[in-house]
């Protein structure tokens, strides 16, 4: 049985940057609709969640296209959730250090992932990811694809599907990029981070 995380704060602790009745419909209705579907599709799986993109081929061949999709509407969505909380928190410890070392600080890195996240065409997120040797990148990807497809683990997610802000933003989506700098959480990131590295 997968199941979504919890949510890790109430409903209203992103305003004003994200209101209450959008994170109560993205978190109730569309990443938890992913999991239904994912336990419709494989009801008696004991497989990690996390494992399913690198054990796709463990899977009926015709079915293994919706698996990852919904398999990483709720990957996806468990991270960016807690990329976010009420108070915004900086990268610290060995996150820290490598963003210092690759990007200069983390007001460059921070500009450059919101230029990257404005390039992304139609819907989907922009990740901070790893290699397996501690090398970090800033990637986009389409719809509910996950970096661990690619070997990449993420770290740091933005979804930029319109349920994500449309409520409050409409068609500004790069208001939205811009805003929820304000509610960034990366204490997640930088013990995911730490743990590897």
């Amino acid at each position: 049985m997968y199941n979504v995380i919890p949510l890790p704060y109430p409903y209203n602790a992103l305003q004003p940057t994200i209101d209450t009745e959008t994170v109560n419909i993205h978190y109730n209705k569309h990443h938890k609709k992913y999991a239904d579907n994912l336990n419709n599709l494989i009801p008696n799986s004991h497989i990690p969640l996390n494992q399913i993109p690198k054990r796709i081929d463990e899977f009926p061949l015709p079915d293994r296209g919706q698996i990852l999709y919904n398999a990483g509407g709720v990957l996806n969505h468990d991270l960016y959730w807690q990329s976010l909380d009420k108070n915004p928190s900086l990268p610290t410890g060995k996150l820290l250090n490598k963003i210092n070392n690759d990007y200069g600080n983390f007001n460059n890195f921070k500009n450059i992932f919101i230029n990257k996240s404005k390039n992304l065409v139609g819907s989907g997120y922009t990740f901070l990811v790893t290699d397996n040797d501690g090398n970090l990148t800033i990637i986009n990807l389409p719809n509910q694809e996950t970096p661990l497809s690619y070997d990449l683990t993420p770290l740091f997610a933005i979804d930029l599907w319109e349920h994500a802000y449309y409520l409050k933003y409409r068609n500004n989506r790069n208001g939205y990029i811009e805003d929820i700098w304000n509610k960034t959480n990366f204490d997640h990131a930088s013990e995911l981070y730490e743990n590897l590295f």
